[in-house]
């Protein structure tokens, strides 16, 4: 409720506006049974003409500005909406992009593509309670206000009808909560599997498993429906009853105001302005019912985007950590004023500063986890020049250590836009980068080079292709420290041998970490760090270990008996 409050707190007087014209025209839809009142007693039954006509224009200029009103009412609303829905959208998209890599370990894509499209939306509904809604309930009070000047007993059973409908909708609305909350939160669980099948269909259909994750969406799809369906029952009932109890109300009120006309104690007039009064008070019964409806949507969808913001990223490390590391240098409490050694206690891997360090693991989920402490996505001991890495400013981290996932997003744009992460990059630094990332060819093969349109993911580019642009863009960022995750895993072997020998060339002098178990960008590193079981085991020459670790050179044989002669053969090709 907090969060649907600061959204009206948002546009005040957009708001005050909603709310008058609401109420302005809730109010004038019943000026309209008192002018026909009038009409039939001043004009018709004392056969009147003049008055008849006068009543007649006047209910038309009541109609015009009914008119009006309905539409500024609209326009308002659709305002205030939008501008909600919009400030939900910059709320969340501004949060998810500080949060960064902590938002897929803590929330699913497909809770996010949700909340980001329905629950936006429903959250932006509930305001109209603060235009319609308000002028149903001053509406609600005058009609009840003018019946007691015709009849304290239609009266009474105006005002004590309106809350009994309340009565008989309320247990249903709380229902509705109860199951919106279940549907929206398997509505968001099966959308992130959906989307996770999409990502990985061509996995799936290699190893033999798109039939069993199709059954299994298939099964969760039917749980989801079956819940879709208790939420569609209890709509239907509420729908049912928002049009039938006013109904049944209006015609409860009118066959007890005929009783009174046939006894005398209300004129014909009245009668009609009864009928026109109950009528009209059906309108503001409606919007308020409707608007408990809204409301019950808006708080289940108000609470999932309450939920979202409420991600922070502190568990990357933050001042109130406590360090389980040895004590810092008082002297230097920041971060490291130049280069500087990157060690993980956890593995016991130290990343000499101004160097080009190999590593490669047994197992990849070992490895990924080591790029997240070495770039700081989790919590650790890791240091960074004997500085605690949680210990330094996160903005610091992520200028100057940089994690290149094979696997990043490419945004959409034209190539050049998808590379360049300074709006200052000339041609020349762009040319450098794709040369060392050996992706000329791919500028040379598009219609229009680098402002070529390429599309979110860059799909129209093959597997290799994207992958040496996302090197080429980590290349053109420059960070003091680079670690790059299987950065030539999609590439062939020729390619990957140019890459390797441009890469050091292009990363000289500054800290560099490649995670691969390539022979050909591992025999071009300064070091080789074997990483086993969680531990370093070895460190040396790639030659070295090959030498030496039975274990890594099982691991960098790819397949082959010789990985010396495969690796040598390589070269020799690409010579």
């Amino acid at each position: 409720m907090r969060y649907l409050w600061w959204l009206v707190r948002r546009q005040p007087w957009r708001v005050l506006r909603g709310s008058l014209i609401g109420t302005a025209w809730m109010v004038g839809l019943s000026v309209r049974p008192y002018l026909i009142y009038r009409a039939v007693d001043d004009g018709l039954r004392a056969r009147d003409t003049r008055a008849l006509a006068l009543w007649v224009v006047a209910i038309i200029v009541a109609g015009v500005g009914l008119s009006y009103l309905g539409i500024m009412r609209h326009r308002t609303m659709t305002f205030i909406r939008e501008d909600a829905k919009a400030r939900s959208a910059e709320v969340l998209l501004r949060h998810l992009s500080r949060i960064g890599a902590v938002l897929p370990r803590r929330v699913g894509a497909g809770e996010v593509s949700t909340i980001g499209g329905s629950d936006i939306d429903w959250a932006a509904q509930v305001l109209t309670l603060t235009g319609p809604g308000v002028g149903a309930v001053v509406a609600y009070g005058i009609i009840a206000v003018v019946l007691w000047s015709i009849s304290p007993l239609l009266a009474l059973c105006v005002l004590l009808g309106v809350p009994a409908v309340g009565l008989v909708v309320g247990p249903l609305l709380r229902r509705l909560e109860r199951a919106e909350s279940v549907y929206r939160k398997q509505q968001g669980a099966l959308t992130a599997r959906s989307g996770d099948i999409v990502a990985g269909l061509r996995v799936l259909a290699g190893v033999g498993g798109r039939d069993l994750f199709a059954r299994r969406y298939a099964a969760r799809s039917q749980e989801l429906r079956a819940e879709g369906y208790r939420v569609g029952a209890v709509n239907s009932w509420i729908d049912a009853a928002t049009v039938a109890i006013p109904g049944l109300f209006l015609a409860a009120v009118v066959w007890l105001t005929a009783r009174m006309a046939v006894t005398g104690e209300v004129t014909i007039g009245e009668l009609v302005a009864v009928y026109g009064y109950v009528a009209t008070l059906i309108v503001p019964v409606w919007f308020l019912l409707e608007g408990s409806h809204q409301l019950i949507r808006g708080r289940v969808a108000a609470r999932r985007i309450a939920d979202l913001l409420n991600v922070t990223s502190d568990d990357v490390g933050g001042p109130g950590r406590r360090w389980s590391g040895p004590v810092p240098d008082p002297r230097r409490p920041g971060a490291p004023a130049g280069p500087a050694d990157l060690h993980d206690p956890l593995t016991g891997l130290t990343v000499r500063a101004g160097r080009l360090t190999g590593v490669a693991a047994d197992d990849p989920a070992e490895a990924l986890a080591l790029a997240d402490r070495l770039g700081r996505y989790v919590v650790s001991d890791t240091t960074w020049g004997g500085v605690p890495l949680t210990g330094v400013a996160l903005d610091e981290v992520r200028a100057r250590i940089m994690v290149a996932d094979h696997d990043s997003y490419l945004f959409a744009g034209t190539l050049r836009d998808m590379l360049r992460p300074l709006a200052d990059d000339d041609d020349g630094r762009i040319g450098a980068a794709l040369r060392a990332a050996s992706a000329e060819d791919i500028v040379d093969a598009l219609p229009a080079g680098l402002d070529t349109p390429i599309d979110a993911r860059a799909r129209t580019l093959s597997g290799g292709q994207r992958q040496r642009v996302r090197l080429a863009r980590a290349l053109l960022a420059e960070p003091e420290v680079l670690i790059l995750v299987d950065p030539t895993s999609a590439v062939d072997a020729h390619t990957e041998a140019r890459i390797a020998d441009r890469l050091r060339a292009a990363r000289a002098g500054r800290t560099t970490v490649v995670i691969a178990t390539s022979p050909l960008l591992l025999g071009r590193v300064d070091l080789v760090a074997h990483l086993r079981g969680g531990r370093i085991t070895a460190t040396g020459s790639h030659t070295d270990l090959l030498d030496s670790d039975a274990d890594y050179r099982h691991l960098v044989a790819r397949g082959s008996d010789d990985p010396d002669i495969e690796a040598a053969d390589t070269e020799e090709a690409y010579r």
